[in-house]
C-alpha cells in the first residue's frame, strides 16, 4: 500500500522556489496546507487497481476541495495557473496517480468552464468538483493524433438532435469517466476546403457532451502502457445526443480544444518537475546513506558532478514552468512560454530521473522502487498535450512571427 520510498526526507516536496517572486502570500499558504494534506494521504494503492485508485484519488481531492482549483463556475472566471500548478507538482511528487487524477478532471471539463452554458455549467461542474463525476477529453483518433485537423469522427445534426460515429484513442480516464467532452467533424473535410478560399481543415470542428451511460458509445478497447493510467479507445456508432449537448458554435470545436490545452500545457511542466524533484531527493538521499569503497557515494566527485547537473536541470524547468504560469496569470498570452516550459520541464525531467536510477545502481532497476516508478512515469508526458517535437515547432513559428512583426514595424 505505502509508497517504496528511500527516506522520510523524500516525501515532502522542495518549496524553496516559493521564496521566488512569481509568487505571493496565499500561494505560499497554498502550497504550504497542500503538502500537509499530501503527505498524510496514501500512495501507489496497488492492491486496488489502477482504476480503483484513480476514483479513490478523484473522491479525495473532491473531498479535501483541491479540485475546486481546476474548475471555472462562473463564466469569464480565471483559473490561478500558479495554483494549478502548484497542485500538480506537489502531487506528482508523492504519486503519478493523484496528479493524473487531478489533471484529467480539469482537462476533461475544461471546455465547459470556458465555453459552456448556464445550464451546462450548472449540470456538470458541481459534480467535477465534488469529485461525483469523473470527466475525460476526447480528441485523439487513430489517425488524428497531433494533426487534430485530421479528424475523422463525424457529428450530423438530425432534427434535434446529433450522431456520433467514429473512433476517439488514447482518452485518458477512457473506461472510467462518467461524462466524455467529444469532439467531432461536424461539416465534412471537403466541403469547408472547397467552400472558401481560406478556409481551414480544422473550420469544421464541434465539441459534445457525452455522458458514458449514452448508447452508442462503447469502451472498444482498454490501452496498458507502461505506467498504468486509465486509458482506453472509443467507438461511437449511431450515438445520439442533443444538440442542447453541443459546447459553444457548430464549428467552434478546434478552437475550444486549443484554449483548454493552453490552460493546461504549461501544468504539464509542472508535474514533471514534480517528478524530477522527487528523482532530486530520491538521488540525493541515496548518495547520502549509499557506502561504497571505504566511505559513501556522496563523497566521489562523479557523484557530485552528477547532483550538479541534475539540480541545475530542476531549476530550469521551475523557472521556465513559473514564469509561464506567472505571466498567464498577469493576462499575457504565453503561447511560446507555455511551450517552451513544457518542453524543458519534460526532458528535463527525464534526464534527471534517469540519473537517479543510476545513482540507485541495481536497486533503480528494481519494480516498486520510487526511481523505477518514476522513469515509466515521466515517458509519457513527452508526447501528450503536444510531442516535444510540436513544442519545437510552436516555438520556433513564434519566433518567426515575432520577427516577422518586428520586420513590418521597422
Amino acid at each position: 500500500m505505502g509508497l517504496a520510498s528511500s527516506g522520510a526526507d523524500a516525501l515532502m516536496p522542495d518549496q524553496a522556489h516559493l521564496a521566488w517572486p512569481f509568487f505571493n502570500g496565499e500561494h505560499r499558504t497554498f502550497a504550504d496546507e497542500l503538502s500537509r494534506w499530501t503527505a498524510q494521504q496514501p500512495a501507489h494503492e496497488d492492491h486496488l487497481g489502477t482504476d480503483a485508485q484513480c476514483r479513490a484519488w478523484v473522491q479525495r481531492l473532491g473531498a479535501a476541495g483541491w479540485l475546486q482549483h481546476v474548475v471555472a463556475h462562473q463564466p469569464g472566471a480565471h483559473l490561478d495557473t500558479r495554483k494549478l500548478c502548484l497542485l500538480r507538482e506537489t502531487l506528482a511528487h508523492h504519486d503519478g496517480l493523484a496528479d493524473f487524477a487531478l489533471a484529467m478532471q480539469g482537462l476533461g471539463s475544461g471546455a465547459i468552464s470556458l465555453h459552456g452554458t448556464a445550464e451546462q455549467r450548472a449540470r456538470w461542474l458541481p459534480e467535477v468538483a465534488s469529485g461525483r463525476c469523473i470527466t475525460a477529453f476526447a480528441l485523439s483518433e487513430p489517425q488524428a493524433g497531433s494533426d487534430v485537423a485530421a479528424m475523422r469522427c463525424s457529428a450530423r445534426e438530425e432534427g434535434d438532435s446529433v450522431v456520433l460515429d467514429g473512433e476517439k484513442t488514447w482518452i485518458s480516464n477512457g473506461g472510467i469517466a462518467d461524462l466524455y467532452v467529444v469532439f467531432a467533424r461536424s461539416r465534412p473535410l471537403q466541403d469547408d476546403i472547397a467552400g472558401t478560399a481560406h478556409a481551414k481543415p480544422s473550420a469544421g470542428i464541434s465539441a459534445y457532451l457525452v455522458p458514458a451511460d449514452t448508447p452508442g458509445l462503447t469502451i472498444a478497447e482498454r490501452i496498458d502502457v507502461i505506467a498504468p493510467h486509465p486509458l482506453a479507445r472509443l467507438r461511437f456508432e449511431n450515438c445520439r445526443v442533443p444538440t442542447t449537448q453541443r459546447i459553444g458554435e457548430e464549428g467552434e470545436g478546434f478552437k475550444i480544444a486549443m484554449r483548454t490545452l493552453d490552460v493546461f500545457r504549461t501544468s504539464v511542466a509542472a508535474a514533471a518537475l514534480g517528478f524530477a524533484r522527487r528523482a532530486m531527493a530520491e538521488g540525493l538521499h541515496r548518495a547520502r546513506t549509499r557506502e561504497m569503497f571505504g566511505g559513501l557515494l556522496a563523497d566521489h566527485q562523479l557523484t557530485q558532478a552528477k547532483l550538479a547537473d541534475m539540480a541545475l536541470q530542476v531549476d530550469a524547468a521551475a523557472l521556465l514552468t513559473y514564469r509561464a504560469a506567472w505571466r498567464r496569470d498577469q493576462g499575457h498570452t504565453v503561447t511560446q512560454e507555455a511551450a517552451m516550459a513544457k518542453l524543458a520541464a519534460t526532458e528535463n525531467a527525464q534526464r534527471v530521473i534517469d540519473a537517479a536510477v543510476q545513482l540507485w545502481g541495481g536497486m533503480g532497476v528494481v519494480s516498486g522502487q520510487t526511481v523505477e516508478r518514476l522513469y515509466r512515469e515521466i515517458r509519457a508526458l513527452r508526447i501528450y498535450e503536444g510531442a516535444s517535437e510540436v513544442q519545437q515547432l510552436i516555438i520556433g513559428r513564434e519566433l518567426l512571427r515575432q520577427g516577422h512583426q518586428s520586420s513590418r514595424k521597422s
